[in-house]
């Protein structure tokens, strides 16, 4: 083998990886665990909205979206973080790298597969949240279609941001560093805010750098809140399909320098 041929990017190896990921974490209890969690949560929706004066579609939409981002998150948290860090506990990653594969085709097909794996989940999200909205009599809306890719694109960011975490340390770590930086990336807009008002110039300039540095994920959760001067909300006026397709090229740009980050600390790692 060649040495070019040796650090080129091989799409059947990656394949292979992602789709035995994707059916390892198919057999994951709590992958079940929470699908069931989240239509309970839709469900229920229901019963809050009765007890509601005529907003029970609007109670249904807002508790069916919270799931798919807040839960899609959580279960990418979950799985990301222990993906990377399983192989090597288990010690499979001498048997995995002893056959023509590549490091950086594991984590890249690590980090396919997981995507296959939640895009099936925010899927089956919307089909609840569908379902819920189908018994209630209420119509669905392009805002609501347009609502949901956003969480998935956020699901998508989450999910790169626990594997670069996953090829640095333990899972507890690496839950713990993926979900403060979503906490932050989720409230950029609050902080941002707050950073303005710090007296001290140079916590200023801080804050705000390191908000430059954690991924901006309240660009795909701006129902009820205000953007770019105009109040947004999936229940009135709602961003534009022009809008979503430039948060899909953030997120994919986010995703690919979190993966080479990912790819490049994984190759270094020492599996001895």
């Amino acid at each position: 083998m060649t040495e070019r041929a040796a650090t080129r990017l091989h799409p059947a190896r990656i394949r292979a990886i992602a789709l035995n990921t994707f059916r390892e974490a198919a057999r994951s209890r709590i992958l079940y665990a929470i699908l069931l969690l989240v239509v309970a949560v839709n469900f229920a929706a229901i019963g809050c909205g009765v007890m509601s004066y005529n907003e029970e579609a609007r109670v249904a939409v807002d508790f069916g979206l919270a799931s798919v981002g807040v839960f899609g998150a959580l279960t990418a948290i979950v799985l990301g973080v222990t993906l990377l860090y399983t192989e090597v506990q288990r010690r499979t990653i001498h048997v995995i790298l002893a056959k023509p594969i590549l490091r950086h085709e594991f984590v890249l097909g690590k980090y396919v597969g997981m995507a296959m794996t939640l895009t099936f989940l925010v899927v089956a999200f919307g089909l609840a949240l569908l379902g819920q909205l189908a018994l209630q009599g209420a119509p669905v809306t392009a805002a609501l279609g347009m609502a949901v890719i956003l969480a998935w694109l956020e699901v998508m960011i989450v999910a790169a941001i626990a594997i670069f975490f996953s090829a640095l340390s333990s899972p507890f770590l690496s839950g713990l560093f993926t979900l403060g930086l979503w906490a932050i990336g989720r409230s950029s807009d609050e902080l941002a805010r707050v950073a303005e008002k710090f007296k001290i110039e140079a916590f200023r300039w801080v804050a705000k750098a390191a908000l430059y540095v954690v991924p901006d994920l309240h660009v795909y959760s701006v129902s009820g809140s205000e953007l770019q001067g105009q109040w947004v909300s999936v229940h009135g006026t709602f961003v534009t399909w022009g809008y979503v397709g430039s948060a899909a090229l953030y997120a994919a740009a986010v995703v690919a320098i979190l993966l080479i980050l990912a790819m490049v600390v994984f190759a270094r790692r020492d599996f001895t």
